[in-house]
């Protein structure tokens, strides 16, 4: 059975099925001339890429820089509307709806981005940003009750009430990305997309944030994907995690079997790439050393996106891409060089 072939791809899971992802596909242009532009190619960004997320969870999203982890969680939303495939969110299909019908979605799914400089208006105060969704979807009738509101989110994350006249300039890193968790947050949504929330920050404002989105997922009930390049602190929020190479999904399974028994060469290699605090044991492991640069997704490699960097090819490696296989229950992965895949 493959991942495709199933009508939920809750892995491993009898939970009910908060957002399903099938062979979601986002391809770009790429042009060429100044004033007569002409297509010359593609961006393959995200290829067939399927995955699903239970409620009240979080799903790890991993790969290196360029391997589509952003362009996957911005179709989910809706930011970028997908060359191919489906999204489902509470059932519905969210591909091709109108802005009008998106509008009630808008609400329950949410956005932390990667950058809490460039993320936040300058020319805006903190109260503002914060307070901004609450105006577009009218859920304040009156001005205190805006303020009241405002004051509320801001204590959520740990901020006080009176920062709501201050600019951005103002906060901190950390500080700053507690304000678009506040953002995020004020319309009280079900899920949110943490697009690699921490990556900017210092190691010991890491900490504090992983916290605080753990906190409010216990006591609002949030669902997540967390996208991330980061494994230990993957390892740390997420209870099923998904592997990125490349534009496809290529290993998922939960946490404590993922980390110890990887199967897929590209997840063993990241893997082996996480220092261990242990002197003694990081001398002695064995690493798995992945060479080269990952290939242009612009003219991606025949078959397998990895083979041109796996320590494992074969010369059937080279004739089609592996599609996902549950290959021991809740583990999931794309590789033909695996024990079980065929």
């Amino acid at each position: 059975m493959t991942l495709t072939e199933t009508k939920s791809t809750s892995i491993g899971s009898n939970k009910e099925t908060l957002l399903e992802v099938r062979n979601l596909k986002m391809h770009f242009p790429v042009t060429s001339g100044i004033i007569f532009q002409r297509t010359v190619g593609q961006i393959k960004a995200v290829e067939n890429v399927s995955f699903s997320i239970n409620k009240g969870e979080t799903m790890g999203l991993v790969g290196e820089s360029g391997s589509g982890k952003t362009t996957v969680g911005r179709c989910i939303l809706q930011l970028y509307d997908p060359t191919g495939g489906d999204v489902f969110f509470n059932g519905q299909r969210l591909n091709g709806l109108s802005t009008n019908d998106m509008r009630p979605y808008r609400r329950e799914m949410q956005i932390i981005f990667q950058d809490p400089y460039g993320s936040l208006n300058p020319r805006m105060t903190c109260g503002n940003i914060i307070g901004e969704p609450l105006v577009i979807h009218k859920l304040t009738t009156t001005k205190g009750e805006y303020r009241d509101r405002v004051a509320e989110l801001l204590t959520t994350v740990g901020l006080n009430p009176y920062m709501a006249d201050r600019y951005p300039h103002e906060f901190s890193g950390g500080q700053r990305q507690r304000i678009g968790i506040a953002r995020a947050l004020a319309v009280d949504p079900s899920f949110i997309v943490c697009d690699e929330p921490v990556s900017a920050l210092d190691v010991s404002i890491q900490a504090q944030v992983i916290n605080l989105l753990e906190e409010l997922q216990e006591t609002l009930g949030l669902t997540y994907l967390f996208i991330a390049h980061d494994l230990s602190v993957v390892r740390h929020i997420s209870e099923r995690v998904a592997v990125m190479y490349l534009g496809h999904v290529v290993e998922v399974a939960t946490r404590e079997e993922l980390y110890e028994n990887p199967l897929h060469p590209y997840t063993k290699a990241l893997l082996s790439a996480v220092p261990i605090p242990d002197p003694i044991a990081e001398t002695t492991r064995e690493r798995m050393v992945i060479e080269g640069d990952i290939p242009s997704p612009i003219n991606p490699p025949e078959g397998c996106v990895f083979h041109t960097r796996c320590p494992s090819m074969i010369e059937d490696c080279k004739e089609a891409m592996p599609e996902l296989k549950e290959v021991s229950e809740g583990h999931w992965v794309g590789c033909i060089r695996v024990e079980g895949y065929a």
